[in-house]
């Protein structure tokens, strides 16, 4: 689709459900939560700023008739498939091709002025993961890229096989909380270059301690994490594009991000504690009209189900926290 809106009227069998899709098939995270925070807000705009195959989307249009739905991506697959999903729902759904910290761009050119709410749901997708030309996988064999937008310059292959050994070590400390960085940047700087995923992967198992590949995981998880972090600049650009989503919040409106590791959730915690705090100095009486203009709903990190977990491993290291502009 190039226009990106749904026309009024085109339909499809199925209509409005999450249906399956060979290339885009995902399933949604924590799926219930959201819809409970998402049900009472008042009519308007919602933002779906990662809307992937459009899981959330599709449940959020279905469930709430109040609403109407934005969604924004930079992977064209995603959105290929989250327009067929969700074609049943006309004009109220609109995409557009942008990385979330373009939204602000992507509201004024839709004359969007405020929000009913917003979800980010970040990290990598199943679909992402699974296709092997992505490059995202350690466990299948394709080329080293990671791209979430493959018109974008700069692959994982481009990384490891240019960084120096300093600069690879920082990368996975920083994204991945990688406690054999310096092991590893040794071994892909003495082994490069690579061009797919198993050589690479191999050669990060080969620098982990035997004694510690038993035990967390594929061991070469937290490499792989910190490559597709740096490559598609996921921690850089967070903190800005939740700013700038919270901002345009409506009062009564709700923002919903969904977090999957200790660094991403870091700057999440930070940015809504940020808003949410009053700058009126501790121990001095705060006016009504100078108090916090957001507040965090509780609790402050939401989990998955024990039963969800089961169904979805995916989901299991997965956080809901949410903020909320103060009602006029």
């Amino acid at each position: 689709p190039s226009d990106g809106q749904i026309s009024e009227g085109a339909g499809i069998e199925g209509a409005g459900h999450a249906d399956h899709d060979p290339d885009f098939d995902h399933l949604p995270v924590m799926a219930d939560e959201v819809l409970t925070l998402v049900a009472p807000l008042r009519a308007g705009t919602f933002l779906d700023a990662t809307l992937g195959g459009g899981g959330h989307a599709g449940l959020i249009l279905r469930h709430c008739p109040q609403l109407r739905v934005i969604g924004i991506d930079q992977d064209p697959a995603a959105l290929e498939a989250a327009s067929r999903r969700l074609v049943a729902f006309g004009g109220r759904f609109q995409f557009r091709r942008a990385r979330f910290d373009e939204l602000r761009a992507v509201l004024d050119g839709l004359e969007v002025r405020e929000l009913s709410g917003f979800l980010f749901d970040l990290g990598v997708s199943s679909p992402q993961l699974d296709r092997a030309d992505r490059g995202f996988s350690y466990r299948n064999d394709g080329p080293l890229d990671m791209r979430m937008d493959p018109s974008r310059p700069g692959s994982a292959a481009d990384l490891v096989n240019q960084l120096d050994e300093r600069s690879l070590a920082s990368m996975l400390r920083r994204n991945a909380d990688e406690r054999f960085a310096g092991r590893i940047a040794r071994a892909i700087v003495a082994n490069r270059p690579f061009t797919t995923t198993t050589e690479f992967a191999a050669v990060v198992v080969d620098a982990i301690p035997a004694a510690a590949r038993r035990t967390g995981g594929h061991p070469a998880k937290r490499t792989f994490q910190a490559l597709r972090i740096e490559v598609n600049s996921e921690l850089t650009i967070l903190a800005p594009a939740l700013e700038a989503a919270i901002d345009v919040l409506m009062p009564g409106g709700r923002g919903l991000v969904l977090t999957y590791h200790s660094g991403e959730d870091r700057i999440v915690k930070d940015v809504i504690r940020g808003r949410s705090t009053s700058n009126i100095p501790p121990g001095l009486p705060v006016p009504a009209t100078e108090g916090p203009e957001f507040e965090v709903l509780r609790p402050f990190a939401r989990r998955p189900t024990e039963a969800e977990q089961l169904r979805n491993r995916r989901a299991s290291s997965a956080r809901l926290r949410v903020v909320e502009r103060v009602a006029a």
